[in-house]
Order: C-alpha cells, then sequence, then structure tokens
C-alpha cells in the first residue's frame, strides 16, 4: 500500500500532455482548480447599499447594479477566468405583511389599512367604511358585480346605506422606502362576518414602476461614479 502511493506521488511529476490526431491526452487525470468568488453582504436598504459603493471598502473595480424585483438588488464585478462573477453586496427590501386575495376581519383590515399602505384619498375612503360597518346589519348588502353598498354609521346616531368605493387606487408598501410607492388599482370586496379583502387588478405592471423608481434612485446617488463608468446599472 505504500509502495503504491509513493509511485502514484513520483508519477504526478511525470505528467506529460500529447495531442494525437485531433485528441489531447495526458499520462495523468487533471482536476480543474477554481477561482475562488465572494460570498455578498446583505443589507435592507437602498441607502446602504450606496454607502458601501461609496466607501470603496472592496476596492474600486467596475461594477454593474441589477435591479432583479422590486424588492431585491445585487451588485456583482464582470466574469472572472471561470466565467463566474463575484457578487459583492446584494439590497433585500424589508417590508409590511399584506395578503392580497385574503379575507381579513374588519378590524385586522383597519389596521393593516393604517400601516401597510401609503395614505391617500381611496385609503380614507375606505377607513371610514370598514371602520363604521354595523355587525347588525352585515347581511344587508347591495352587490350589483361590481359595487356593493353596506349599512354603516354616518353619524352619531344614524345609519344609512353607504356605497363601498370600487375599484380603489392604493400604494402598499411594496418596494424600498426610499423610493416612491407605486400606486395601483384593487378590487375591493365586503362580506360577511364583517371581512373584507383586496385583490390585485393591475396584472402586476406596479413592478415595473417600482423597478424604475429604484434605477432612478440609484442614478441620483450613484451620479459620479456613474460618469465616471466605474458602475453600470440595469432593471
Amino acid at each position: 500500500m505504500i509502495k503504491e502511493a509513493i509511485q502514484y506521488i513520483v508519477g504526478l511529476g511525470n505528467t506529460r500532455v500529447e495531442e494525437v490526431g485531433t485528441q489531447i491526452f495526458s499520462t495523468q487525470k487533471l482536476h480543474k482548480v477554481d477561482e475562488s468568488t465572494t460570498e455578498a453582504i446583505e443589507v435592507h436598504s437602498l441607502s446602504g447599499l450606496v454607502e458601501y459603493l461609496q466607501s470603496e471598502f472592496d476596492g474600486n473595480e467596475r461594477l454593474m447594479m441589477h435591479v432583479k424585483s422590486p424588492t431585491k438588488v445585487s451588485c456583482f464585478s464582470s466574469f472572472n477566468r471561470d466565467l463566474n462573477r463575484n457578487f459583492l453586496i446584494k439590497a433585500n427590501a424589508m417590508l409590511p405583511s399584506f395578503n392580497f386575495d385574503r379575507w381579513y376581519d374588519s378590524e385586522d383590515f383597519n389596521i393593516k389599512l393604517q400601516s401597510c399602505f401609503v395614505k391617500n384619498e381611496d385609503r380614507d375612503i375606505m377607513l371610514k367604511v370598514v371602520g363604521n360597518i354595523k355587525e347588525e346589519a352585515v347581511n344587508t348588502v347591495g352587490d350589483d358585480g361590481v359595487s356593493q353598498a353596506v349599512v354603516a354609521k354616518t353619524g352619531v346616531a344614524t345609519v344609512a346605506n353607504v356605497r363601498v368605493p370600487n375599484p380603489v387606487v392604493l400604494a402598499p408598501y411594496r418596494t424600498f422606502v426610499e423610493v416612491d410607492q407605486p400606486e395601483s388599482e384593487f378590487i375591493f370586496r365586503m362580506q360577511s362576518g364583517p371581512s373584507c379583502a383586496l385583490f390585485e387588478a393591475d396584472g402586476g405592471a406596479w413592478k415595473l414602476t417600482a423597478m424604475q423608481n429604484i434605477k432612478n434612485y440609484l442614478h441620483a446617488a450613484l451620479e459620479k461614479e456613474i460618469q465616471s463608468e466605474k458602475i453600470v446599472i440595469i432593471a
């Protein structure tokens, strides 16, 4: 066993490579040694991403930034000799939790509207409807398939049929807080319980707007680095 090991080690120093016809052969099996790559730092804001790049902490090689989605941005180098990239830093947005296409009871829905959506006119109208609906009258609902009417408080001691706004234009927190939250249309529905739900109605077009907002933010924050061609941004 020891003799075979010694012969193997000695043989390593006598490796030859020969070309026979159109084929290349070696007297020993060769193993590829991969060039090492970096593990990306993770941050949760665009400002943290910008601060890292401006610090040139890990050098000043030319980099590309990729806006992958409304919640993800990564920064990487060009190919190394193995056609792999060094990913230096990535940003993942931290967002409040709201599930579309899910029914919430009126109290939870009221809280979610105030904590997960940017204040605008339609949000305020919905808050008034949801906050004043009469529980004993939730089954008295008019519905023509598009709009609804529910019995809700309209004064200190009065109730009346109130039209439920539909569709509504809202701006949920769905991307990094440093950029404008895109507005889009939602279908707002209510049912007995009382419970409420929002259904997306823009086909996901808001994602393109959010990604462009991120790209514009990065262009403005890294204008000097972009002009000197140290950084390229794609979305």
